[in-house]
C-alpha cells in the first residue's frame, strides 16, 4: 500500500493533454484518483482506448483509479460560426436564430429550436461561460433580436444559458443513454449527469440501469437554478455530488455561488454522499507552471469546507502543465489537511448534527469510531465493506488518519476512490475472517508496527448470505 501523504481526492479531465501513457502513469503517480472522461469530446472508440489504458496502468501501479464517464446533457450551444471568431461589440445589436444558417455579420446560430418560446424581451442571455451578455429586446418568429450589453470574441460550438427562463428539454437525452450503455460494455457503473434538475432526472438514469440488469453510482452535478432548489432530495437520490461552478456561476447570481457551495458541502457530508467540488480551481495553470494566489486559496477553502475531492478540468485536459497541476493540488490538499487536524470545530458541529437527525446504529458506529480517534493513538480504521457505506459513515468527520476500505468488489473500490481519507484496498478472494485478513495485509504492506492500535469495524452476515449493517468496532494491538 502506497498511502499518499493528502487524504483529499483529485478528479482529473482526460484529454489531449492526458491521454498518452506517460502522462496518465505520472498523473498516478501524482495523485489522480478518479478519471473523468468528458464524453461531449471525442468518439467512442477514443474512450474505449483511453479506459484501457488508465486500467493497464493503474493494475501496473498497484492503484485504485476510478473512471467517471461524464454525460454531455442538454447544453445550448451556438451554432457553426463561418469566420471565428465573431466580435461583438458593447451597444451592437445582433440576431440569435434557430434557423439552420451558418453564423456571420451580426447573425448567430443556436442549438436549440425552442429558444423562442424560452426567452421573453427583457431576458438576460449569456454566451460563453458568462463572458458575453446579451439582452433579448424582441422576438419576430424564429429570430431573437438581442442588445450586447458585455462583448468578446464568440467562437462556434460556445455553451448558452438562460438564467431565469424555462427550458424545453429533457435533461436525460437519447445520447446519454447511449453512452450509459457504451460504459456497461466497458464495464463502467460511475456516471456523472449534468444539468439536472430534480431528483426525477436522476430516477431515470438509475432505472434505465437497472432496466439492464445494472448498479449504477450517480453523480449529480449542480449547475442550475432548480437543481439548487431541489438540493435536498437531489443528494437523498445521488451516490455523489459535484457542484460545477462554471455553469452554476451563470445560472444564480455569481456572488452567491461561494455561500452555495459550502451549503451543498454541508448537506452532501451530513448524508455521508461524497462532493466534487470542480471548475476553474487552478485555471491559471493550464498555461503557466504555477497557479495564482486566488486559486491555491479556492482549492484550500473548498477542502476546509469539507469537500471529499478537487476536480481539474482544462487544466489536464488541454493545459500545458497536466502532472505539474496535480502536483500542485496534493501540495495545496497536504498543506490545508495539516492545519484543518489542528482543530475540532467542524467534527463538533458534523456530531451535533448528526445526533439531531434520529441516526442509525452505523450513524452512531462512526461517532464512536471519531471519538475513539480523538482519545487513543489508533494509526488506522480498518473498514471491510460491501457497499462502501461504512467507510462513507467515517469519513464525513474528516479523520486525520487513513481509512482502509477493504471490498471483494472492484467497482466499490472504485467508488470509494473519491471519498475523502478512504484508501480502498481490493481483496481477490472470499474471506472468513476478516481480522485475520487485514492484519496480514498490513503487515505484508509493512505500514504498522509493534504495538500500534487500529480500529476494525465489522458487521454482520444474514443467514442468506446477505451483508448486515456495521455494529461492532474492535481495538487491536499490533503483534
Amino acid at each position: 500500500m502506497d498511502l499518499p501523504d493528502h487524504k483529499t481526492k483529485i478528479v482529473c479531465t482526460i484529454g489531449p493533454a492526458s491521454s498518452s501513457e506517460e502522462v496518465l502513469r505520472e498523473l498516478i503517480i501524482q495523485g489522480m484518483n478518479v478519471a473523468r472522461l468528458n464524453f461531449s469530446h471525442g468518439d467512442m472508440d477514443n474512450h474505449r482506448t483511453i479506459i484501457k489504458r488508465i486500467r493497464a496502468i493503474a493494475k501496473e501501479l498497484n492503484r485504485v483509479v476510478a473512471i467517471m464517464a461524464d454525460l454531455p446533457g442538454p447544453k445550448i450551444r451556438v451554432g457553426v460560426i463561418q469566420n471565428e471568431p465573431m466580435m461583438l461589440e458593447k451597444g451592437q445589436q445582433v440576431v440569435l436564430t434557430s434557423r439552420e444558417v451558418l453564423g456571420k455579420d451580426s447573425l448567430i446560430p443556436v442549438q436549440y429550436k425552442q429558444i423562442t418560446d424560452s426567452v421573453t424581451p427583457g431576458s438576460p442571455i449569456y454566451l460563453n461561460d458568462g463572458f458575453i451578455q446579451l439582452d433579448c429586446t424582441r422576438i419576430e418568429g424564429e429570430d431573437i433580436y438581442c442588445d450586447v450589453v458585455i462583448g468578446g470574441p464568440l467562437f462556434s460550438k460556445k455553451g448558452i444559458n438562460l438564467p431565469g427562463s424555462r427550458l424545453f428539454i429533457n435533461p436525460i437525452t437519447g445520447r446519454d443513454l447511449e453512452i450509459v450503455d457504451f460504459g456497461f460494455e466497458e464495464g463502467l457503473s460511475i456516471f456523472c449527469l449534468s444539468f439536472i434538475e430534480s431528483k426525477e432526472d436522476v430516477l431515470e438514469v438509475r432505472n434505465y440501469a437497472k432496466s439492464k440488469g445494472k448498479d449504477v453510482f450517480i453523480v449529480s452535478k449542480i449547475e442550475r437554478e432548480r437543481a439548487v432548489e431541489n438540493i435536498d432530495s437531489i443528494i437523498k437520490e445521488s451516490n455523489a455530488i459535484m457542484i460545477a461552478r462554471g455553469d452554476l456561476g451563470v445560472e444564480i447570481p455569481i456572488q452567491d455561488v461561494p455561500i452555495v457551495q459550502k451549503n451543498i458541502i454541508h448537506k452532501a457530508n451530513l448524508m455521508s454522499t461524497p462532493v466534487i467540488t470542480a471548475t476553474q480551481m487552478l485555471e491559471s495553470m493550464t498555461g503557466n507552471i504555477r497557479p495564482t494566489r486566488a486559486e491555491a486559496t479556492d482549492v484550500a477553502n473548498a477542502i476546509i469546507d469539507g469537500t471529499d475531492a478537487i476536480m481539474l478540468s482544462a487544466e489536464t485536459a488541454v493545459g500545458k502543465y497536466p502532472v505539474e497541476t496535480v502536483r500542485m493540488m496534493a501540495r495545496i490538499a497536504k498543506s490545508t489537511e495539516k492545519w484543518r487536524d489542528h482543530t475540532t470545530i467542524g467534527l463538533e458541529m458534523m456530531k451535533k448534527a448528526i445526533q439531531r437527525m434520529n441516526p442509525s446504529v452505523e450513524d452512531m458506529i462512526s461517532i464512536q469510531v471519531n471519538d475513539a480517534l480523538r482519545s487513543l493513538p489508533v494509526r488506522y480504521v480498518i473498514t471491510p465493506t460491501v457497499s462502501g457505506k461504512t467507510p462513507r459513515h467515517i469519513s464525513r468527520f474528516r479523520p486525520d488518519i487513513w481509512i482502509l476500505g477493504f471490498s471483494r468488489y472492484p467497482l466499490t473500490c472504485e467508488q470509494l476512490a473519491m471519498q475523502y481519507a478512504v484508501y480502498p484496498v481490493l481483496t481477490r478472494q472470499k474471506v472468513d475472517d476478516w481480522e485475520e485478513t487485514v492484519m496480514d495485509a498490513l503487515n505484508k504492506a509493512s505500514i504498522v508496527d509493534s504495538g500500534d492500535m487500529v480500529i476494525l469495524t465489522q458487521g454482520q452476515v444474514s443467514g442468506h448470505g446477505k451483508p448486515g449493517g456495521t455494529n461492532l468496532l474492535k481495538f487491536i494491538e499490533v503483534k
